[in-house]
């Protein structure tokens, strides 16, 4: 029985693993609505990890963009709506700095393995074949294509959630 080789593919498999498991266990055994979301944040963050070694770093991007930025909505929308739930005592941590670097070092992370490959000289992007990524990007943003729906999509969806969280704060307000 032969050893297992340890490749970079290997380790960063195995490290997208522990991150996705482990966020994912964080996740369900957590009760705070704030550290569970983080815990979420990591798991997702691990699945972007199995894209870019699958060789679809659009799809890793989306994973960090839309998923992992959006995650981040929803806590600030989640906290905005269940504020008792969070336990928090304090406003800010005197731990502050040790978030700031760890943020810090993330973003470096993140510029120098996903968005400097990714979108590093756009000017030396070849012609892309039809039915690409770059024609639904062209597609998107273009203003013969659909961003007008799309960001009308967005105001509406950021309305009807305003909306339901005046709603909910009037409704706890009235039961007080």
């Amino acid at each position: 029985m032969a050893g297992i080789e340890i490749t970079p593919h290997t380790f960063f498999f195995l490290l997208s693993t522990i991150l996705t498991l482990g966020g994912a266990i964080g996740v369900v055994n957590n009760r705070n609505l704030v550290r569970g979301s983080i815990w979420l944040i990591v798991s997702l963050f691990g699945v972007a990890g199995y894209f870019v070694l699958l060789h679809a770093p659009f799809l890793a991007a989306v994973q960090v963009l839309v998923y992992i930025g959006a995650i981040g909505i929803l806590i600030t929308f989640a906290v905005m709506l269940t504020r008792g739930m969070t336990q928090l005592q304090r406003r800010f941590s005197s731990l502050w700095w040790l978030g700031a670097s760890a943020s810090l070092l993330l973003f470096i992370v993140l510029l120098f393995t996903v968005i400097e490959p990714i979108w590093g000289d756009l000017s030396a992007v070849p012609d892309a074949p039809p039915g690409s990524t770059t024609d639904l990007g062209i597609a998107l943003v273009s203003g013969d294509g659909f961003v007008l729906p799309f960001e009308v999509a967005a105001v509406l969806l950021t309305a009807a959630m305003i909306g339901a969280i005046v709603l909910a704060r009037e409704a706890r307000n009235a039961d007080e």
